[in-house]
């Protein structure tokens, strides 16, 4: 008897349930009731039974459903769900399903070269998935089945995407790196958007490495194999699981950087100096107005370098740098090149490495863009880009002016004077793209003084009222009864610290609301206050609950020691917190000043050096380690 729609909702229903509840009796004895067995549709996506229990990694349940199809029906296993999937695609999806593959394939070998709606087989799929074990079973047997032109229908896809190319953006890097070695035609090739695989990785933001000192002290010592079957905690599974990761992105990297030549192609620069570089006059070698840039209708991907650099990818801008340094002088098509687009995108590593590289410096330090546009305008300009470390105003608006001073330092002389395509300089760029940061700034700055003012004021008033009314009271002296306690000295002392440091920060956060904050008032002294009031405010707030904890001690105290642990404990546990949610902002600014003291200390090595190197004898410095003297010039 035909069953009803309703009657195949209600199947449907009990199958699905006795699915997702891992109860495979239930869903064999349903299957052997219905007139399609394994092969009936459960889903509105046209799955089978046989796809949804392959697809959740129940092996041993498809295995069974598997012997309840005929040899006859075989046929009938290259089903295909609304996306083309067939059950073979569906074993790629995990690698607890390598036997239900081999055991489809033996029933329809043709399964092996069918494929989906996005013209993939199963081993594309597989390798989209980044399963080993499922992709290596694949591979073998298309290599013992096809050789030649046949196999190259597994490698691509009808749009030129290559199973290099999808490996690399499923970030499965250790198939990429296997496809790569085995298949070297095609790391040159380039997809319908005209990338090669190494512009695909340059393109993608991998995460290359933990930031958290501790976690990358982990990362050092721990064993990346991640085939290794060995208890451990879930933390120390993902930290292998990312330095897996990390390492076979570094090896398809170098292997694709040393074999793609993708990185050769650049844009062509001109030195547009000639430019105007005051507002006075008419003359000017170049009709800026005239001159903005066309809509490239021809557009070309840009260089894994520059595209590494617009993503931050530093090992990527590192390892290419390595292997061609003259890669260095690249440009995109607006005219930008690596230090154009490092400052755009705040790319501060990437800064790093090339100021390190002397010679490139001096070359790349004075050119414009085809807007007329110095490093230094670019500090001015911002990509809206979601970040994940927010900031407050104040703190973004001082992170922009630091890199302004950097990059000036970096700039020729005459960058501070050239002007745009808009007949701008570079600070009135900076200027007017910040003149909104700067107001949110002042008002950010200004509510936290007003907030911190009164939270200071309030300390002061507790700690200048327990400073006459000490615990245990007075005598008819008027001296105090406990004065002769250890305990009651670290009282006065961290009340007296604590009302002083109260209102030194009041004074400081006032000093902030009259502060006209304007441009230079941000770069100079009011992080330095605010900072400072902080400081000391969280200095205030500690020693009070130290003046606190002596009190309720020397206050209620017993000959137990059980009780005088349990006091200490209660009385600092507000001390611990405080500190604890402190302890970052703190640890940031003293990894701040670490960065500082270094570059100032490599200053005065290099000037140290530049002082004892110099041959008297001539007008130039020896270089160091130089087997050639400087010839002094003739009388």
């Amino acid at each position: 008897m035909a069953l009803t729609k309703a009657d195949v909702l209600k199947l449907n229903a009990d199958l699905y349930d006795a699915l997702m509840s891992n109860k495979d009796a239930a869903v064999v004895h349903i299957c052997r009731k219905i007139p399609k067995g394994p092969l009936h549709t459960l889903t509105i996506h046209d799955d089978t039974v046989l796809h949804m229990a392959t697809y959740h990694k129940k092996a041993d349940l498809a295995l069974k459903l598997l012997d309840l199809v005929s040899v006859s029906d075989s046929h009938k296993l290259t089903w295909q769900n609304n996306g083309g999937n067939t059950i073979l695609h569906e074993t790629g999806t995990n690698n607890k399903t390598v036997e239900v593959a081999a055991e489809v394939l033996r029933r329809a070998p043709m399964l092996l070269n069918m494929i989906n709606k996005e013209g993939e087989t199963a081993l594309f799929y597989a390798a989209r998935h980044g399963k080993s074990k499922p992709f290596r079973f694949l591979h073998d047997e298309v290599s013992r089945a096809f050789q030649g032109l046949d196999k190259k229908s597994f490698l691509r896809r009808g749009d030129k995407f290559t199973i290099l190319h999808i490996a690399v953006l499923s970030r499965n890097y250790k198939i990429a790196h296997e496809l790569a070695v085995t298949y070297e035609e095609l790391i040159g090739e380039k997809d319908a958007d005209d990338m090669t695989a190494l512009q695909l990785l340059s393109s993608t933001k991998p995460a290359f490495g933990p930031k958290n000192f501790f976690k990358r002290m982990i990362f050092k010592v721990i064993d990346a194999d991640i085939e290794v079957k060995e208890r451990m905690l879930t933390f120390f599974k993902k930290l292998r699981k990312e330095k897996h990761g990390y390492e076979w992105a570094m090896k398809i990297a170098r292997l694709l950087i040393k074999a793609d030549n993708s990185w050769e192609r650049t844009e062509s620069w001109t030195d547009r100096r000639g430019t105007k570089f005051h507002e006075y006059g008419k003359t000017t070698s170049t009709v800026k107005q005239e001159q903005k840039i066309p809509i490239d209708l021809d557009y070309k991907p840009d260089t894994p370098l520059l595209l590494a650099t617009i993503n931050g990818s530093t090992e990527i801008v590192e390892e290419i740098l390595k292997k061609y340094p003259q890669a260095v002088e690249h440009v995109d098509k607006d005219g930008h090149n690596i230090l154009h687009l490092a400052i755009l995108h705040r790319r501060h590593d990437i800064i790093d490495i090339v100021e390190d590289m002397n010679y490139p410096l001096e070359r790349l330090r004075g050119r414009l863009d085809k807007n007329f546009n110095t490093l230094l305008h670019m500090v001015g300009y911002k990509v809206e880009e979601l970040k994940e470390d927010v900031k407050h105003p104040a703190g973004e608006l001082k992170e922009d002016q630091r890199l302004y001073k950097r990059v000036e330092k970096l700039a020729t002389t005459l960058d501070s004077m050239t002007r745009n395509s808009d007949l701008k300089t570079a600070y009135e760029v900076f200027s007017e793209t910040n003149d909104k940061l700067r107001a949110n700034a002042k008002d950010w700055m200004c509510e936290n003084a007003k907030n911190c003012s009164i939270v200071a004021v309030l300390i002061a008033t507790v700690a200048f009222t327990s400073a006459y009314t000490v615990p245990g009271g007075t005598n008819e002296t008027g001296h105090p009864v406990l004065k002769d306690k250890s305990l009651f000295l670290l009282f006065t002392l961290a009340d007296a610290v604590s009302l002083s440091t109260a209102l030194t920060s009041v004074i400081l956060f006032l000093n902030i609301l009259t502060s006209p904050f304007q441009f230079k008032d941000f770069e100079s002294s009011l992080f330095e206050k605010q900072h400072t009031a902080l400081t000391l405010l969280i200095i205030s707030v500690a020693t009070m609950m130290v003046a606190f904890a002596a009190t309720l001690i020397l206050a209620v105290s017993s000959e137990a020691t059980w009780s005088d642990m349990t006091l200490y404990g209660v009385s600092l546990f507000p001390v611990f917190v405080f500190v604890f949610e402190s302890i970052q902002e703190y640890l940031k600014m003293v990894s701040e000043l670490y960065w500082v003291f270094k570059r100032m200390k490599e200053q005065v090595v290099e000037i140290y050096h530049k002082i004892w190197d110099y041959n008297p004898r001539s007008l130039h410095p020896v270089v160091a380690g130089s087997i050639h003297q400087t010839t002094p010039l003739p009388v």
